[in-house]
């Protein structure tokens, strides 16, 4: 229980700090990316503005003008606008091509890049134009189209070296945060054991005093039964009397449950795994509550495939189809339905024991059925008699073998319990 405890924190811990850095670094990234779709997108808009070239005279830099000069366009003003810087002409590369109405190529300006030549940009510019987007990436190129009065205009800019700054930066992001993860994971193992200290201190203390309290009970108990036996021998038999040994029974049991419990929850449990017919075992238990069954006027369904085996503790298993069992005819209402199925999945063999019930089972009962002392029909409780303990055995049993156990309700009034141990 400790190991899983400190498996579980770790794990809990590990998938908090990598949620934290995904928000965070994926955040930052994010933003990255979407910067350099917006200044290329704006630096697009201006080309495209401008019939695939810049402004003449970006603002600030253009020289005054005569009375003869017609002004100058907004568009040809407009870098600060736009967010540009007046260098913008200077640092970008693209070029463009033109379509007309039926797609073919009318021509190519590849002036303003060197690594493009003109049948390159025809094959950039049909392909784009086969696709039916209007803007987005080809390669390392984003694009703009636009219609123009001799048909369509595409225009390519060259992204290459922000596109490339932020994949390093993305490797990098990924890198650190992979680092970050190790090196936490490192602490983790080491600090983890001086954290949970204290739990397992606690934890170990528990299970001792459950072990020592449980060996000092029983000579007591033995004692009681006993001088029962002797006082009934004298006085005969009487209502008191029965009750004291009834009692004194229960006891015993709840005592030999919670020392069992105390075993079966060490490191090492003892238990000697061995490969048995795990069919005539099921059967041979399942039909040792036929008569209760029948008695208590319930229906008792037993479906078990033969020639099934199991690796495992047979006396344990034997304690697990009869945990099981001894439930469901307790808490099956008179009339009820009762089913065991064993059968093998794959590798696995899967056991099912199911019942119905007189009320129906909610979520919340599910969840904490194997909890020790919970019982889901309180208004039973006296008549089941018992502890609560039982599930709680089965549990501890069942991860003995590394094997699974779990409760469903398929449907309101029935409980199935399925337990998947490896074959």
């Amino acid at each position: 229980m400790i190991k899983t405890l400190r498996r579980k924190f770790i794990a809990a811990t590990m998938l908090s700090l990598a949620a934290v850095l995904l928000v965070i670094l994926g955040g930052v990234n994010l933003m990255s990316y979407q910067k350099v779709i917006s200044d290329a997108d704006a630096i697009l808009e201006l080309l495209c503005a401008n019939s695939g070239t810049f402004p003449e005279f970006p603002a600030g830099k253009r020289p005054a003008q005569t009375a003869a000069q017609p002004p100058v366009s907004a568009d040809k003003r407009g870098f600060g606008e736009r967010g540009l810087s007046p260098e913008t002409p200077y640092e970008s590369r693209y070029f463009s091509v033109v379509l007309d109405e039926a797609g073919q190529v009318v021509y190519t300006d590849t002036v303003q890049i060197a690594a493009i030549d003109g049948d390159t940009a025809a094959s950039y510019a049909q392909a784009v134009w086969q696709s039916g987007r209007t803007s987005g990436f080809w390669e390392d190129y984003r694009y703009a189209c636009r219609s123009e009065a001799n048909g369509w205009r595409i225009i390519f800019l060259d992204c290459g070296r922000t596109l490339s700054g932020f994949r390093t930066t993305l490797l990098a992001s990924v890198m650190l945060a992979l680092v970050g993860l190790g090196a936490v994971l490192v602490l983790l193992l080491i600090l983890s054991g001086r954290i949970i200290r204290p739990v397992a201190e606690s934890y170990e203390k528990q299970k001792q005093f459950i072990t020592d309290a449980g060996h000092e009970l029983k000579t007591p108990l033995t004692i009681i039964s006993a001088d029962t036996d002797l006082a009934e021998m004298e006085c005969g038999e009487s209502e008191w009397l029965e009750d004291i040994r009834r009692q004194a029974q229960r006891l015993t049991g709840l005592t030999e449950d919670l020392i069992y419990l105390s075993r079966m929850e060490e490191a090492q449990p003892r238990l000697q795994f061995l490969e048995f017919p795990i069919s005539d075992v099921v059967e041979e238990m399942a039909q040792s509550f036929v008569a209760p069954a029948r008695s208590q006027d319930k229906n008792l369904d037993i479906e078990v495939r033969p020639m099934i085996s199991c690796n495992g503790d047979e006396k344990a298993v034997r304690q697990l189809v009869s945990i099981l069992m001894d439930n469901a005819l307790k808490y099956a209402p008179p009339g009820g339905q009762l089913a065991l199925r064993l059968e093998r999945q794959g590798r696995a063999v899967v056991l099912t024991v199911s019942n119905t019930t007189v009320h129906p089972v909610d979520k919340e009962s599910l969840e904490h059925l194997f909890d020790r002392f919970y019982r889901g029909d309180q208004s039973r409780n006296t008549q089941t008699g018992g502890y609560g303990l039982g599930l709680s055995i089965a549990k501890s049993i069942v991860a003995a073998h590394r094997g699974k156990i779990r409760a469903e309700s398929p449907a309101p009034d029935t409980l199935m319990i399925l337990v998947t141990l490896p074959g």
